[in-house]
């Protein structure tokens, strides 16, 4: 009977990685045991940390990427992107693709995508795609996946993502503001919240057919959908927009 030998390797993650373990349960240094010789970013995975998080490896004190195969008795450091130290060859360029980010959120994450779409950024919505299906879309389109779904972060097709540490709407839009530093690219009324489209000014008469008597009667900025043809104007929601917007870090 031919027995396989189990091997051994230390591991320790730094930073925002840490998050993912269980509370209970955050070593400096924990053993990882493996047989063959897989790739460091297969053994980063097993340990519950998905790949599009890991800015920079260290494997025995020297800069590796994720093919590198795990060696037994290797000690290798993980660090989140803003924490690689200098020197490292970072694993990818950028927490994004270069440029303004476009986001795919997966289907928890509704009322998130419409607060995007409120400040103007391309956000789609995927309500009914399947986890292989949004990491096609985030491949094809170089999206950055949002999600909670750690599993979907390790797709091999998503490059650019992010586990939200928040369960809840204002500080998800707060973690993403400040990760992909978003403030300069905010653009409020520029996206329609429902279909994600663009909005461009229309003229009153061009839309007064569908506005309610009182919103003919005070209002006359609006805008439309160029996809869905939904009519917005700058109501009351635009001012608590205004001081939503004041109050974000």
């Amino acid at each position: 009977m031919l027995v396989t030998m189990e091997k051994e390797a230390l591991f320790k993650f730094y930073g925002p990685l840490r998050d993912f373990y269980p509370l209970n349960r955050k070593p400096d240094w924990g053993t990882y045991r493996f047989t063959g010789s897989p790739a460091v970013k297969d053994a980063v995975e097993a340990l519950g940390v998905p790949h599009p998080e890991v800015g920079a490896i260290l494997l025995n004190g020297m800069s590796v990427r994720f093919k590198e195969p795990l060696t037994p008795g290797a000690c290798v450091e993980v660090f989140a992107h803003a924490e690689a130290p200098p020197g490292t060859e970072p694993l990818l360029p950028a927490v994004a693709p270069p440029g303004l980010p476009v986001f795919v959120v997966d289907v928890h994450l509704g009322t998130l995508a419409r607060a995007l779409r409120l400040l103007g950024f391309d956000t789609v919505y995927a309500q009914e795609m399947p986890d292989a299906a949004i990491a096609a879309v985030a491949e094809r389109e170089e999206r950055v996946v949002l999600t909670r779904d750690v599993g979907l972060l390790k797709h091999r097709k998503v490059q650019w993502g992010y586990w939200l540490r928040s369960q809840h709407t204002r500080p998800q839009l707060e973690e993403v503001i400040r990760r992909y530093d978003l403030k300069p690219w905010f653009q409020p009324f520029t996206r329609c919240t429902v279909c994600n489209g663009t909005l461009t000014e229309v003229p009153k008469e061009a839309v007064q057919e569908r506005l309610p008597p009182k919103t003919k009667l005070y209002f006359h900025e609006f805008f439309q959908c160029a996809s869905c043809r939904r009519v917005y104007w700058k109501g009351s929601h635009y001012d608590r927009m205004r001081t939503f917007l004041g109050q974000l870090e």
